[in-house]
């Protein structure tokens, strides 16, 4: 075959469509939920799906056998079969982690053979031939175990195991709804009966017109360890995904999310290829352009290696992914494929810092633990290339280039290789790059980036041509206007705190300083800008009562967000970071400042490439970093220093402490500023000159997706850089990109604005009036329709203030007073308790209505407060000040704590330790309330302590497992009544509200 011929067409199967044209209709007639189940049935039975009509526990084992004698092919004796369904298949001491663990890694099983005891491989599912495995639909299945009856939707079996669940609700209906729906699901009845409903690896919510995706754990590590128990749930939906097309257009009908995400194949894939199971036991289901990325190189690599073009451009490419988009589990699993393709010799993954390589290393080992080796010396990578069990070769381009140097003829150079450069924009990978292409003969070039170089931004990369010329052409792009709009990244709101630009004079807000070289490390300005910055701190974290930075009272601090500066030279570090500890020490600020810097020979080029070297650092500079990490070492009683290794451990250490929230404020000259990633950060205070590629990569510290609360990253400039953030978001997003990267200004959020659909938004002062208008707080709300009409009402403004709280300009324009919001707050709160009063199944509050809860917590009120105020206004032998009550009752987390906190006030006699009497008494009066329950029950006194106890160390109260049901009175073994779920239910309802009241 001619090696010339140009490739018109794959064959290969791709998991996300092309293009996609959508098949949904305009429908005049109304559909119900019922309907949508049954259209969504028959479409799935048209693509091949098997329908069965099963609902019971019974009928899904007989068909689990069957399936899974048809896959192995096999006939189970009966002994054979019980075995392994009683020790493999539905084990009771295994649950949802074990269940999966065994769908992604130990899919392959093995009986003993009951004939002559041989030993027989039972495979669970087939992931190397996909078609092999038999896909069938069930609907409607009844669970009649567990804390309440359960009937699910749909649902997918692959080898006659759920493996994909299906909720829906009818079109109109929050897509929410079906997501809590799941969750209760979960919570109360996958685990029971035959516990096969915890094979299930992905989800599907949909409402007809809206539709996602998401796994089984939903980045449940991510979520736990930022917040409390009662945030979980709805803060997890914002982990969920769209299905697109490779276009990135999305695809949302239900409908045509059936013929794309359904189609057998695809669904097959996703579960077999697309799906990590990390080390810490959560499942990760890539996103539609990750997958597309990870196929586009390996096709790239099948079909270039088979026309003979390895060593060329033509073999190679690169991925535009927008940072923060997920690259890492994209490359992890491109580098993982590729070592499967069997002509494959190694995949060398390559980083430009050694605090990347760390990075990566530490991500890579979160997927797989030991799936990549790295490098301390350029002797060690010799090693891990030269040895032919490691796969995967995670190195920085300096040792690469060091080897390339040392060993010019080296057997390596032969192999056929696949090299990965992440974040290929740096200037360095030029001179790498030419290195390769002569000393490498057989290998395939990729590189990965959210900011490529483009002929616009090529002169701040000196001696560096374009990605594409450097690379090959581009495989796949996904910017920064695509994870906006998908909900995986966040927009940036940006203010300007500028005076003086050579031919524009700026009005000055706050800061006044002339933005000119010779001003710009000037200590009254300096002075200005940190003044600034610890004024605003608390607004711009979301920090609330008694969490401020100028509480001297450390233990009384509960840190939202952090923040980094970054400055222009290691002059101006050293000038802030001096005027940060003069302050801090004067004012007695509660308040973490670190500093990090490194030497940087281009410095003046607005670059942030810095390297991970201190040893050429002038003298004057190294001292000072030395005498900041001291400070470091006393704050945290660490042991680091400036020489060797020890410095690279110091930013390892800060950088964990950053991403904790235990650093306020980080000064960083080039350092952090990319490849950092840190979901509490929503900050950046930028006194730098920044444009294109650095600045797009700057910002993009701060968007990274946390929870519903933080819906944007904040940055404030002192530096006139407007028309270069313009730009580069143009460049890197489209000429469209700067209304959606970001967010509306304070003047129309306040006062109103059209949205891009050219309707009328209100704005905050108009809802204001409206709100006082209509539902003055001297009259009651009277009347179903009113109380929802009030609610939506003041969603709407809490929505409003969410996005104005960060504004300098709103502190003093929020009309109503702190005491009208308490009482506004308290009101809104009795409707959501009402409404779950009236409502048998309480997450499913009302259709139409939607609380925002977590917008209450966002400003809410806690313990340490109300103690200090307790404090303040101590008056013996009287009752707690209105306004502490009236704070109370507008707490979503303490109104159903104020009896506690009224009783706690009889017995308080004044005195400093508020906090340590409020524990002593907190400790009888749960005990003495625990053991009210145990005696008035007949519970096991010393499992119902012990259960408690876990239940308060997990932060919630554990509803099912064999914990619980050991605290239960003894019941006869003949219970002809059913007596038993009913104290059960008594029991968990007595010790739920016990729960609540006494969990801080």
């Amino acid at each position: 075959m001619n090696k010339d011929i140009k490739i018109i067409m794959e064959t290969t199967f791709n998991t996300v469509v092309n293009e996609y044209v959508s098949k949904k209709q305009n429908y005049n007639y109304y559909e119900s939920e019922a309907q949508l189940e049954d259209t969504f049935i028959k479409d799935l039975i048209n693509q091949g799906y098997q329908y069965l009509a099963l609902n019971t526990d019974q009928d899904l084992i007989l068909n689990l056998r069957k399936q899974l004698e048809k896959l192995n092919n096999i006939e189970f004796t009966e002994k054979e079969w019980k075995d392994f369904y009683n020790n493999v298949i539905a084990n009771k001491a295994e649950g949802l982690i074990e269940k999966t663990r065994k769908i992604q890694e130990d899919y392959k099983q093995y009986i003993k053979r009951e004939s002559d005891g041989s030993p027989k491989n039972i495979y669970l599912i087939d992931k190397t031939n996909v078609h092999n495995n038999t896909v069938q639909v069930i609907n409607q299945f009844e669970e009649n175990e567990g804390n309440y009856k359960g009937r699910y939707d749909v649902t997918i079996l692959v080898n006659g195991l759920p493996m994909v669940h299906i909720e829906l609700k009818r079109r109109g209906v929050n897509i929410r709804e079906a997501f809590n729906q799941i969750q209760r699901y979960a919570r109360d009845n996958f685990w029971a009966g035959s516990g096969l409903f915890e094979y299930v690896q992905l989800f599907v919510i949909s409402n007809g017109t809206n539709t996602k995706y998401y796994s089984n754990t939903t980045r449940k590590e991510q979520v736990e360890k930022t917040l409390n128990h009662k945030q979980l749930q709805s803060k997890a939906f914002e982990f969920t995904s769209n299905w697109t097309d490779e276009k990135n257009n999305l695809i949302t009908d239900l409908k045509d999310f059936t013929s794309t995400f359904f189609n057998k194949r695809t669904l097959l894939n996703i579960l077999t290829r697309y799906c990590v199971f990390t080390v810490d036991e959560n499942l990760l289901v890539m996103r539609p352009y990750q997958i597309t990325a990870t196929e586009k190189i390996i096709n790239k690599i099948t079909i270039s290696s088979h026309y003979k073009k390895e060593g060329t451009k033509d073999a190679g490419g690169y991925i535009w992914h927008t940072t923060g988009s997920g690259k890492t589990l994209t490359s992890f699993k491109t580098a993982k494929l590729a070592t499967e393709l069997d002509f494959v010799d190694k995949v060398l993954f390559v980083v430009d810092r050694k605090d990347l390589d760390y990075q990566t290393i530490k991500e890579y080992d979160k997927f797989e633990k030991g799936s990549a080796n790295g490098n301390k010396s350029t002797e060690e990578l010799k090693k891990n290339l030269e040895d032919p069990l490691k796969k995967i070769v995670i190195t920085t381009i300096q040792k690469l280039s060091n080897f390339v140097k040392k060993y010019k003829k080296h057997d390596i150079y032969n192999k056929h290789l696949v090299l990965i450069f992440d974040e290929c924009h740096r200037s360095q990978f030029g001179d790498m790059n030419k290195a390769i292409t002569k000393s490498f003969k057989k290998y395939h070039l990729f590189g990965f980036t959210g900011t490529p170089i483009f002929a616009e931004n090529t002169n701040d990369n000196v001696g560096f041509q374009t990605t594409e010329a450097t690379f090959g052409e581009k495989l796949h792009a996904y910017t920064i206007v695509n994870a906006i709009n998908d909900g995986n990244v966040l927009p940036w709101r940006v203010e300007y705190l500028t005076t003086f630009h050579e031919k524009d004079e700026i009005v000055n807000k706050k800061v006044k300083a002339i933005d000119k070289q010779s001003a710009l490390n000037n200590v009254k300005r300096i002075r200005e800008i940190v003044k600034y910055i610890i004024d605003r701190f608390d607004t711009k974290t979301l920090l609330t009562p008694p969490a401020s930075i100028k509480n001297p009272n450390p233990n009384l601090t509960k840190k939202k967000y952090n923040s980094i500066l970054a400055v222009s030279s290691i002059e101006a570090a050293k000038a802030y970071y001096l005027e940060f500890k003069k302050t801090i020490s004067e004012e007695n600020l509660n308040l973490k400042v670190a500093t990090i810097f490194s030497f940087n020979p281009n410095e003046d080029m607005n670059e942030i490439d810095e390297d991970f070297d201190v040893s050429n650092l002038d003298s004057s500079s190294k001292d000072f970093l030395a005498s900041a990490i001291n400070d470091y070492n006393e704050v945290f009683k660490t042991n680091f220093s400036v020489n060797g290794d020890s410095f690279q451990n110091y930013y390892k250490d800060l950088s964990e402490k950053t991403k904790q929230t235990q650093i306020d404020i980080l000064i960083v000259v080039n350092m952090f500023l990319t490849g950092f990633d840190a979901p509490n950060l929503n900050t950046l205070w930028v006194d730098k000159e920044l444009k294109y590629h650095n600045l797009i990569q700057a910002f993009s510290r701060t968007n990274r997706i946390l929870n519903n609360v933080k819906k944007f990253g904040n940055i404030i400039c002192f530096r006139n850089i407007e028309q270069k953030a313009k730009e580069a978001i143009a460049l890197f997003g489209d000429e469209n990109a700067n209304s959606i990267v970001l967010i509306k200004t304070y003047e129309e959020y306040y006062n109103g604005y059209i949205d891009k659909k050219g309707e009328k938004n209100p704005g905050y002062k108009k809802l204001i009036e409206q709100l006082l208008e209509q539902f003055p707080l001297n009259e009651q709300i009277i009347g179903e329709l009113q109380k929802n009409n009030f609610v939506g009402l003041y969603g709407k403004i809490l929505q409003y203030s969410r996005w104005l709280k960060p504004f300098d300009e709103f502190e003093n324009n929020q009309i109503l007073t702190p005491r009208q919001i308490q009482d506004y707050q308290s009101l809104y709160l009795d409707f959501y308790e009402e409404k779950r009063g009236k409502s048998s199944d309480v997450e499913n509050i009302n259709d139409d209505l939607v609380f925002e809860i977590e917008l209450v917590r966002q400003v809410d009120i806690n313990v340490d407060y109300i103690l200090q105020l307790i404090k303040a206004n101590w008056r013996k032998n009287s009752n707690l000040d209105p306004d502490i009550i009236s704070k109370l009752d507008s707490s979503p987390d303490l109104r159903n704590k104020k009896d506690l906190i009224l009783e706690f006030v009889k017995h308080y006699d004044g005195q400093d330790d508020i906090e340590g009497e409020f524990s002593i008494f907190i400790k009888e009066s749960r005990f003495n309330d625990l053991k009210t329950i145990i005696d008035n029950n007949n519970l096991n006194e010393k499992a119902t302590l012990k259960f408690i106890e876990l239940c308060f160390d997990f932060g919630y109260l554990k509803t099912i497992g064999e914990e619980i049901d050991k605290i239960l009175p003894p019941i006869s073994r003949f219970d002809t009544n059913n007596i038993r779920p009913k104290i059960k239910e008594k029991v968990t309802n007595l010790l739920q509200d016990f729960f609540e009241k006494y969990y801080f």
